[in-house]
């Protein structure tokens, strides 16, 4: 299909598109809300600037447009007939951030949750929400095990280095005393 705009009307269409606060995050947003989850938006403290960040379960969710993102098989991602060669650099080069971004918040202890722009369409709405909450509780448990994990660990260090010192103690006693 030709392009009906000409190359200033197309610029100017494209100038309008922004990446916070689309229909999609909004979406995901009021439902996560309404049942019951405390998020922060567009946290620029962490890398790739997550759409949303559930702090309490370690939780980092994206939420991507097909097209800008390149979803396969997607009815929404199409690659322009137009100055194809642009537009192909462009999105692969999206795809690679995005595999950068989850590797570090990973790395990090983050758990990342990707949510496509067609899976917020009203025919899978209820069943993204579903998935998406479900991953975020799991996630939550996840990270409050490894947490208590982790103070175990650190009590037992402590333990250790008490035993170590009151040992320590005694064999300085001992000396002194013969």
């Amino acid at each position: 299909m030709a392009d009906t705009m000409t190359a200033k009307q197309r610029h100017e269409c494209m100038s309008r598109i922004h990446s916070n606060n689309t229909g999609p995050e909004i979406t995901l947003r009021y439902s996560l809300w309404h049942h019951g989850f405390r998020y922060r938006v567009n946290d620029k403290r962490l890398p790739g600037t997550p759409d949303i960040v559930l702090s309490k379960y370690r939780t980092a969710i994206f939420i991507h447009g097909c097209f800008w993102h390149g979803h396969k098989g997607c009815k929404f991602y199409i690659v322009p007939k137009t100055n194809t060669g642009f537009w192909t650099a462009k999105i692969t080069r999206n795809q690679e951030r995005d595999q950068e971004v989850w590797r570090q918040l990973e790395a990090k202890g983050w758990s990342v949750i990707i949510v496509w722009q067609c899976q917020l369409k009203k025919a899978n709405l209820e069943e993204t929400i579903r998935r998406v909450e479900a991953e975020i509780l799991q996630n939550g448990k996840r990270y409050q095990a490894a947490k208590e994990e982790r103070k175990d660990s650190r009590l037992a260090y402590q333990q250790e280095q008490k035993t170590r010192k009151e040992r320590e103690l005694a064999l300085k006693e001992e000396l002194k005393r013969h």
